[in-house]
Parts: structure tokens; C-alpha cells; sequence
């Protein structure tokens, strides 16, 4: 590559940054020409392209593309100290590119109008919504790990492969798009990361590759937790951005799936950030609900906080801080804490429900 051609893609890079700012100010075409025209085009193409193999295609993709990056400084370590503003340049261009095919494949959708607006259903709830949602929520718990234990006592172990979870999430997005047509999920392309232990050490449940449309699970999860971090990556390759909205795409499928440990998955998850939301506004009724758990419920979340414990380091917080970072850039404004303001979304859909009934 020249340096003329060089030059223009860097000085190129202030000027997509500008105009993605200035076209994301406008959600309802970003929605409209883009996340509802374009892009489902894009994405499917992407699954088609590196969606059948079993492993991740973005993974290797990315270990190449840091080995190159380590040769390529290993072997020019020398001119970079000599002629530090050409390899200023030459960062500027791999920015520049990254930019570009990172909104056009998938980022401009951090832009669209907000899961709110398409369901029209509202975020805000009262002190006694939230109690009354939480104990209907550890009522479904309590259920369903009955019926899948046979009692109290026992947690639930999932009996599928991995693969098996990912199968069975596909059949899920299908009888959901009965209800939310918008949801309809076509040509699959959902696996577990060959990052999965890098991953934990971070602290994620899974990502999605926006170059390759594949999403990303966290394979070494919990398997009773695995249906909603798979439910929650598909709402990523579905053009969902924003963590509240792809949690509750999240529970509408597992919980509406004809799989009882699906089911389970749904409203334990959905349950441990009503009581998180809960525990901060009314200690006491918190620990009421907390109380009238099954020990086999317990027993589950026991599980999901000794595993994440178990891989806790000093740089997690670091990574966290990055990724709040990256999200608050990308127009969230929560930032990290938008995933527990899927409260709001999951309270007024049940409210909804409730009117219609």
C-alpha cells in the first residue's frame, strides 16, 4: 500500500468517526435503512460464509491477525524507532479500516431505535412492581427445578452437550418468531469461543465477532446458565446492540421455549437481577424472596458465583472498565450497567401480558 493511499485512509478515520456521530443522531433511519434494510442482508451473509463450520472462524481470525501484528514488529522494530510518525500512519490506517468494516458489518446498529420503541413497552416500574415480578419470578424458579429434580433439595444439572444447548436455542428462536416476527433467526451460526478460558478470566459470558456474525459463547459457563448467554448472543447477531435489550430477547426465548431446563434458565437469570435491583431498594423484602428459594435453586446460584470466583484476578476490573468504556463510546449511556435495566423491559412485558389476559 502507498502512502498516498495511506495517508487518505488515516485522515479518513476522523471524518467516518464525524459522520457515523452525525448519522447516529438520526435512530429512526439507522433503524430503518440500516438495522431493518441492510444489515440483515450482511449478517446473513456472514453466517452463510462462517456459519457452518463448528468452530470460530472470528477467533482465528484474530490470533492470525496478533501474530502478524507481533512479526510485523519484531521485523520493523528498528524503522519504527527511526520514522515514528509512518508508523503513527500505519496505526491510523488499521483504525481506519477496523472502523469502517466494524459499523458497516454490525456497529451502526448502537444507533437504533431502542427495544422499547418496537415492542412499545416502557422501562420504568414501581418498588412494588419489582416485588411483586421477583416473587413471580422465584415461584417459576422453584417450579421448574422441581419438576426437573424431582424435589427440593436438588439443583439442576443439565443433561446436553453444548452443541445440544445450541441446537435447541435455534429451535427456540423459531417458535418465537410466532410472536415477534422481528426475532426470526435464519441461518445459525452460534459456538463456543476458542477463547472460552481467556474469557472467564475477563469475566464475559460470550461476545459477538461483528467481521463474522458468529456469536460467541463462553463454553466453559455453567450448562444450567448456557440457554440464556446463547438466547442473549443470537439478540446480538439479530442487530440488538444495547445489553438490556439482547438479556430480554434472552428471556423471551428461553422462557417461551417447550424445554423445561430452558425454561429454568429464564427465570433463574432473570431472577438474580430482579433480586440484585431488589437488595438495593428493600433489603427486608429481598430477603424474604431470597429465603422462600428451594435449596436446589440456591444450590444453582452457589454454583454460578463459586465458578466465576474461581477465576478471579487482579485485571478483571480492568477489563470491565474497558468494555464500560466501549459501550458509553457506542452510545450507551449506561454503559455496563445497562444489563440490569432489562428489569424494566421484563416487569412491563409481563405487565402487557397481564392486560391482554
Amino acid at each position: 500500500m502507498g502512502q498516498k493511499t495511506k495517508t487518505i485512509l488515516a485522515i479518513a478515520l476522523p471524518v467516518q468517526i464525524v459522520l457515523v456521530k452525525w448519522v447516529g443522531s438520526y435512530p429512526l433511519f439507522i433503524e430503518n435503512y440500516y438495522s431493518n434494510g441492510i444489515y440483515p442482508y450482511i449478517s446473513r451473509l456472514l453466517r452463510t460464509l462462517f456459519g457452518w463450520a463448528p468452530f470460530s472462524f472470528g477467533d482465528l481470525i484474530y490470533t492470525a491477525l496478533t501474530l502478524m501484528a507481533i512479526r510485523y514488529f519484531y521485523r520493523n522494530w528498528k524503522t519504527i524507532k527511526k520514522q515514528p510518525l509512518l508508523f503513527l500512519k500505519d496505526i491510523l490506517v488499521v483504525f481506519s479500516i477496523t472502523y469502517f468494516a466494524f459499523h458497516i458489518l454490525w456497529g451502526l446498529n448502537y444507533y437504533r431505535q431502542p427495544i422499547t420503541w418496537r415492542l412499545g413497552i416502557a422501562r420504568e416500574y414501581s418498588l412494588e412492581e419489582l416485588v411483586d415480578f421477583t416473587e413471580y419470578l422465584a415461584e417459576r424458579a422453584n417450579h421448574y427445578q422441581n419438576e426437573i429434580t424431582g424435589d427440593s433439595l436438588s439443583p439442576v444439572h443439565v443433561p446436553y452437550t453444548k452443541k445440544e444447548i445450541f441446537t435447541k436455542t435455534e429451535d427456540a428462536y423459531q417458535l418465537l418468531k410466532n410472536e415477534y416476527p422481528s426475532f426470526h433467526y435464519e441461518t445459525p451460526s452460534l459456538k463456543s469461543s476458542l477463547y472460552s478460558l481467556p474469557l472467564t478470566y475477563m469475566g464475559y459470558g460470550g461476545y459477538l465477532n461483528p467481521f463474522t456474525n458468529e456469536a460467541q459463547v463462553n463454553g466453559l459457563t455453567p450448562l444450567f446458565r448456557l440457554p440464556a448467554v446463547s438466547g442473549h448472543e443470537v439478540g446480538h447477531q439479530l442487530g440488538y446492540s444495547a445489553e438490556d435489550a439482547t438479556n430480554f430477547i434472552s428471556f423471551l426465548v428461553t422462557s417461551q421455549s417447550d424445554d423445561p431446563f430452558f425454561r429454568y434458565a429464564a427465570y433463574n437469570h432473570a431472577l438474580g437481577y430482579c433480586l440484585v435491583d431488589l437488595y438495593n431498594k428493600d433489603e427486608t423484602k429481598y430477603n424474604q424472596i431470597l429465603d422462600s428459594l428451594n435449596p436446589g435453586v440456591k444450590k444453582n446460584y452457589k454454583e454460578l458465583a463459586d465458578f466465576w470466583k474461581k477465576y478471579e484476578n487482579p485485571m478483571e476490573p480492568v477489563f470491565k472498565a474497558v468494555f464500560n468504556t466501549f459501550l458509553k463510546v457506542n452510545n450507551q449511556k449506561e454503559g455496563i450497567k445497562s444489563y440490569n435495566s432489562v428489569v424494566g423491559l421484563m416487569i412491563n412485558h409481563q405487565k402487557r401480558l397481564g392486560e391482554r389476559n
